[in-house]
């Protein structure tokens, strides 16, 4: 894993966190407790701040990246696919974002949202809670279910399940 401070921007991350070898997180990026960073995810926080809040897992290959004026806001429970980009967006509680999913600047993405794989979230987008958000450009398909919602929190449980059994049990094989 690369930890790297940036000038005076030192990355904030829990000690209950787990992150990869080979996830990368530079400066202003704090990192909630039960929240996993998986290998290749990179988090930059150079520009503004990456608030990562708690059982957030951001998975292989994704980026997290912020412009001036632009933070990122991921609250708790949220699930962040492979090779997802994220950019100066707020992602609300127990949402999930697809794989290859891209979320651009002054986003806002509401609590308990799935955005499909592959999904174009455009520049100050905002979408309501529960949402399933598809296309490009992005748009509501339609309301999610209550067990969908379910599965979504029940996929993040697991990450972060899965975080703490590697942060304890990972060792080089002989």
């Amino acid at each position: 894993m690369n930890i790297l401070k940036l000038d005076d921007l030192c990355p904030d991350i829990d000690e209950s966190a787990y992150v990869a070898i080979g996830a990368t997180v530079i400066g202003d990026v704090q990192v909630g407790c039960g929240s996993t960073i998986w290998s290749n995810a990179v988090l930059r926080g150079d520009n503004e701040s990456i608030c990562v809040g708690k059982n957030v897992n951001v998975q292989e290959g994704a980026v997290l990246h912020t412009d001036p004026g632009h933070p990122i806001v991921i609250d708790d429970g949220v699930s962040i696919g492979h090779q997802a980009m994220l950019h100066g967006c707020r992602v609300g509680a127990g949402s999930l974002i697809g794989i290859q999913a891209v979320v651009l600047n002054g986003a806002v993405i509401g609590e308990n949202c799935l955005v499909a794989a592959g999904a174009l979230i455009t520049e100050g987008k905002s979408f309501p809670n529960n949402a399933l958000i598809v296309g490009v450009p992005a748009k509501v398909a339609r309301m999610l279910s209550d067990t969908e919602i379910s599965n979504m929190k029940a996929n993040a449980s697991d990450y972060a399940t899965k975080g703490a059994r590697y942060k304890h049990s990972l060792t080089p094989a002989d």
